[in-house]
């Protein structure tokens, strides 16, 4: 019987944790033997509230044995920005036992600011990919469903951590019980580690034409280094003129609009979800002058790069505490 800790992140979504735990269940009743024990374990106190408000009866940290087979976090919310020096010290103590550790949804960010991550591969939701990515370069991240690297087990979170499961349970008891467990839960077609986390570029903008397709990947990928309608048009194999025509008859905004209007949500997204200084935010999204940064973010969001960060800080300050 291997024995499984879960500790619990105040804001945790229910689907990360069932994802985790029910395949693990699963494969109990269907082998008739009990092949996984679960400990819950608050990262906070002695109970633990998702996202919706639930709440679950767990032990405190402070008395969690480490003598486990695999523990993972299960974390929500804005976990780039969580603080908590007991699970931080807790996590330590379990990797000099030479536990594995996994990292579910928003998880793997708090174990790499821990250093637990440090030479491994890892991958995370893909809502915190990008400001995780600013913080070092140091972070080995992959934008992919699962990733497992010798003792980390990490997973976006949603029904990849369903994936990454399965795999688990493969690995440990074979593939015959790893595909009853799928079946159990009408999981069919286990994806591969590498699927994509999200609905790729055509599906999100409903974008057809591939020279218009080819240009959005474009802004995506040169947000700092701003690109001119010419070398996007160029890149793209059409003329600028065309692909204004395209863009203002899709999306009903020009070509270098779009450009400011995705810059301007990745700018929101460095602010709440980091500690980047804004000026270093402005330089990120591709805004060399920090006045005129605030001033189209202002005219965007109605509000200052500064106010949403505080807005950002207080939400997130209430949410994680016990």
């Amino acid at each position: 019987m291997r024995r499984i800790g879960v500790i619990l992140v105040d804001g945790y979504a229910l689907i990360s944790l069932a994802a985790t735990v029910e395949p693990l269940r699963a494969a109990n009743i269907l082998s008739k033997t009990r092949l996984y024990d679960f400990t819950f374990i608050a990262a906070e106190g002695d109970r633990s509230q998702s996202s919706i408000g639930i709440t679950f009866d767990t032990i405190e940290m402070r008395s969690a044995p480490v003598d486990f087979d695999l523990v993972f976090l299960v974390a929500g919310g804005n976990p780039i920005l969580y603080e908590n020096v007991e699970l931080g010290r807790y996590l330590k103590r379990l990797t000099r036992q030479n536990v594995p550790l996994g990292g579910i949804s928003g998880a793997p960010a708090i174990l790499a600011r821990y250093g637990l991550m440090r030479h491994r591969r890892f991958t995370i939701h893909w809502e915190h990919f990008d400001s995780l990515r600013e913080m070092s370069e140091d972070f080995n991240l992959e934008k992919s469903l699962f990733v497992i690297d010798r003792d980390r087990y990490t997973s976006a979170g949603g029904t990849g951590t369903l994936d990454l499961l399965i795999n688990i349970i493969s690995k440990n008891h074979g593939r015959v019980l790893a595909q009853q467990v799928s079946d159990w839960f009408m999981h069919t077609e286990t994806r591969l580690s590498e699927a994509p986390q999200k609905a790729g570029l055509e599906q999100k903008y409903n974008i057809h034409h591939p020279a218009a397709l080819a240009a959005v990947e474009l802004m995506h990928n040169n947000l700092a280094d701003r690109l001119t309608l010419e070398e996007i048009a160029g890149r793209a194999h059409i003329s600028a003129r065309q692909l204004n025509r395209v863009f203002v008859e899709t999306l009903d905004m020009s070509v270098m609009e779009f450009y400011r209007h995705i810059s301007l949500d990745r700018a929101a997204q460095l602010l709440r979800q980091t500690v980047l200084p804004i000026s270093e935010v402005a330089l990120a999204t591709g805004f060399s002058n920090a006045s005129h940064f605030t001033r189209i973010f202002q005219s965007r969001f109605a509000t200052t790069p500064k106010a949403m960060r505080v807005a950002a800080r207080a939400v997130a300050f209430d949410k994680d505490r016990p």
